[in-house]
């Protein structure tokens, strides 16, 4: 009887590991030891006011395409403008999700381009862990 009760001491006492940070998507509740397993996400939403996107039709760049990394991303009208910055994920917002594998952030390039190839924005987006980077475009 003793000897069952030390062996279920030792084996509840066992310390599970896994990825201990509440930032990372792979966060284990139950982990108690780090095992450098932890993978992270980051986002950026792009966005521009009223004055940018009259200042884009006044350029005859009515349709935009969306790059990051050389990949395509997303696309919209030039009429379609923001009063203020959306949040990650708002409906009709070009957001880009990264992910990060086991690193907190990442640079890639980004750029915008209209309906003739013209490229309007040109620029290093900033990934970081479990956040929404914002992103104004300017004219």
């Amino acid at each position: 009887l003793a000897l069952t009760a030390i062996l279920i001491s030792f084996t509840s006492c066992k310390k599970e590991e896994g990825c201990t940070d509440p930032n990372a998507t792979s966060y284990d509740s139950e982990a108690v030891l780090d095992d450098g397993s932890c993978t992270y996400q980051g986002e950026v939403v792009f966005w521009y006011g009223q004055s940018t996107s009259e200042g884009m039709i006044d350029f005859d760049s009515n349709s935009l395409t969306f790059y990051v990394d050389g990949a395509v991303v997303g696309s919209t009208s030039s009429s379609v403008y923001w009063t203020s910055a959306p949040d990650c994920g708002d409906n009709a917002s070009i957001t880009v999700t990264e992910n990060l594998g086991n690193v907190k952030s990442r640079s890639l390039t980004y750029s915008v381009e209209d309906q003739d190839g013209y490229v309007l924005w040109s620029d290093i987006a900033n990934f970081e862990a479990n956040s929404c980077q914002e992103i104004e475009l300017v004219w």
